[in-house]
């Protein structure tokens, strides 16, 4: 049986990886400039800021569009949080230290444009938006399974992939180019710091293939998303997953799968028995996350259709 590696083994035994792919991040990342990607030059959006109390008539978005903007822009609002668990869990050191700085600086650009821009079109009500930031991020958010490296970058890994999934997803939702083009932009860069965590994970399982999947295993099967606990989260997430941005067919399909493939856990042959019998558990989590999924399928499916009927008939007694 391996020893396990104790955490400051494992970050000295995946420090070149971790810098290596720093240096493939900087080449890369695209530089860009929040303030590039909002529409200051309207003169209405100005006008409505000058003393005007928010009102729902002012926001061109849907209910499910707004539900989304909110949702991602308070993720993302909790930087914070994030920065502190990977900072604990990587160290300030060597290459880990520069992908902590530069990862943050990078997810501060998210939450400053997205704000910007849902106040200056009158996207949501600012007051209450700024409400719900105060709340959520005096809470913060940890994914409370965290004991270290392998922990953390487990759950970046589906985490980064699922944001950028939500972030495209709620561009093509909202109706406007210019909030697609933005968070588009946003989307790009939740990609490449996922394609840094994956790659991390997949030399981890080269070092430490038992370690590693009893984190990926544990993470998956407790996953949740950071914007868990914050206002009205299941309300959202309901109009979220009911309008297609992000549902658990979006999750097992373009997120976990896809890691899972890169990774190559059901075709490794170095895991011992307990790695073995992690990859069993996984094996049963995915067919339950399939089931649940068709569940959800079927029930968003009859809604949208008793729905759709509703419509018919008021417009045929009208």
């Amino acid at each position: 049986m391996a020893r396990e590696l104790t955490q400051l083994e494992l970050l000295h035994e995946l420090e070149p990886v971790a810098e290596d792919n720093v240096h493939r991040h900087l080449a890369m990342a695209k530089d860009w400039h929040p303030h590039d990607y909002v529409p200051w030059d309207d003169g209405r959006n100005f006008a409505a800021l000058d003393g005007v109390d928010w009102e729902p008539g002012q926001s061109q978005l849907s209910e499910t569009a707004k539900a989304a903007m909110i949702t991602n822009l308070l993720t993302e609002d909790n930087l914070p949080s994030y920065h502190r668990e990977i900072a604990e869990s990587f160290s300030r050191d060597g290459a880990w230290g520069t992908w902590v700085g530069r990862w943050t600086a990078e997810e501060a650009k998210h939450s400053i444009v997205m704000r910007d821009y849902l106040v200056v079109t009158r996207g949501v009500d600012p007051v209450a938006l700024e409400n719900a930031r105060m709340t959520h991020m005096t809470t913060g958010f940890a994914p409370g399974l965290n004991s270290g490296l392998l922990d953390s970058v487990s759950y970046v890994t589906f985490q980064e992939l699922a944001t950028r999934v939500s972030h495209r997803n709620t561009g093509k939702a909202c109706g406007d180019p210019i909030a697609d083009r933005m968070l588009a932009r946003v989307a790009a860069d939740e990609n490449l710091h996922m394609m840094f965590y994956r790659n991390i994970c997949g030399a981890a399982l080269d070092v430490a293939p038992d370690q590693t999947i009893r984190a990926i295993t544990k993470i998956l099967t407790n996953f949740q998303m950071p914007g868990a606990g914050m206002p009205a989260f299941r309300r959202n997430a309901v109009l979220i997953a009911k309008g297609g941005i992000y549902d658990l067919r979006q999750h097992l399909d373009e997120v976990v799968l896809p890691v899972l493939r890169s990774w190559k856990i059901f075709d490794r042959t170095d895991f011992g028995g307990e790695g073995e019998a992690c990859r069993e558990e996984l094996d049963r989590f995915l067919a339950g996350l399939h089931a649940d999924a068709l569940r959800f399928e079927e029930a968003r499916d009859r809604s949208l259709a008793r729905a759709a009927a509703r419509r018919t008939n008021a417009a045929t007694a009208s």
